[in-house]
């Protein structure tokens, strides 16, 4: 297969050095809008270099994998769904809910598949959580709680343009709360602070969030996020029924310091990044959405499945703003 890059900063490049590897690929092109980051990417991994993004939509390629700025991917999408090309693009959509909900219609009505890059549906842990979830062995699912935490902020470039702690970094829980349980989120309720390093109250940015919502079953879901946890970089899900309890991304890496007597944990240097946690699940999105491109494989993560975690988001974010309840209902959807 003939495969595109478009935005080769440090996401893009990660799936293009997976891409360099993959037996299925039979030539790979980048492009970013910064022509020197172009040429150094190219050069390192032994690739194509497009003179420019218009190169992409007319070299001949199979697909495309879209990780440029997030202002760029609406567009993005909508050029690759015009020319056919099966498409796979890093969250979110777009900068806002209604230009994504836009988006996707524009890329059903053309027909063409869009992936969208949720990849902690491809990490181990949570793929066996999802599996004891469905098979029943948890029972009536009461509680879940979830922590995200980055062990330093990101730039501040990425930071303007993330748009947001809900919608950049809490995104990932609400699309896992969907996929792991298979039910609806009916009304979140949010707050945040911004009492941080300086940057986030300049930006009007928060650096730690707090989520709790309400399932269509009456499940309570707790989401945490913060961008700065100086013990490392820490991803976990506690999923809890009333037969059992299990814990996802609990290992000796866990940056969580246990101070009861005899209890020594964790028990080796912490994991400092999501590239590093999560490097098999980035192989294994692309491995998927490669297949899915061929028609061997159906859809595991469409543009409507990432919209839905859009619309939560959009609900935190205006209850952390509003000092209220939000009902999905409010939301505007499909």
């Amino acid at each position: 297969m003939r495969i595109a890059v478009v935005g080769v900063g440090r996401m893009g490049a990660t799936h293009a050095a997976n891409l360099r590897r993959h037996a299925d690929v039979t030539s790979l092109v980048v492009a970013d809008a910064d022509r020197k980051r172009t040429q150094e990417v190219a050069r390192r991994l032994d690739v194509s270099a497009a003179e420019s993004i218009d190169e992409v939509f007319s070299s001949g390629v199979d697909a495309v994998v879209i990780a440029a700025n997030t202002a760029a991917h609406a567009e993005l999408i909508r050029r690759a769904a015009r020319a056919g090309l099966p498409t796979f693009c890093e969250k979110p959509i777009a900068a806002d809910l209604s230009e994504s909900i836009q988006t996707v219609h524009e890329v059903q009505a053309e027909g063409v598949t869009l992936q969208i890059g949720l990849m902690r549906r491809f990490d181990a842990g949570f793929l066996a959580g999802r599996d004891l979830v469905r098979s029943g062995r948890l029972g009536r699912l009461h509680t879940i709680r979830s922590v995200g935490a980055d062990p330093a902020p990101p730039p501040a470039t990425y930071l303007s343009a993330s748009g947001g702690i809900f919608w950049d970094a809490l995104i990932h829980d609400f699309d896992l709360l969907r996929w792991i349980t298979g039910r609806e989120v009916t009304e979140v309720y949010a707050c945040g602070s911004d009492a941080g390093p300086q940057i986030f109250a300049e930006l009007g940015e928060l650096d730690t969030a707090i989520a709790l919502l309400t399932m269509d079953d009456g499940m309570l879901a707790a989401t945490t996020a913060s961008r700065c946890n100086g013990a490392g970089y820490d991803v976990r899900m506690e999923v809890c029924g009333d037969a059992d309890t299990i814990a996802i991304g609990l290992d000796p890496r866990t940056p969580l310091t246990s101070v009861e007597p005899d209890v020594t944990f964790p028990s080796s240097d912490p994991v400092q990044g999501f590239l590093e946690r999560f490097a098999p699940a980035f192989e294994a999105e692309i491995d998927t959405f490669l297949q899915v491109a061929r028609g061997d494989l159906n859809n595991p993560c469409d543009g409507r499945e990432a919209v839905e975690a859009l619309r939560v988001a959009e609900a935190c974010w205006r209850s952390q703003r509003e000092r209220r309840p939000v009902r999905m209902t409010e939301i505007a959807g499909f």
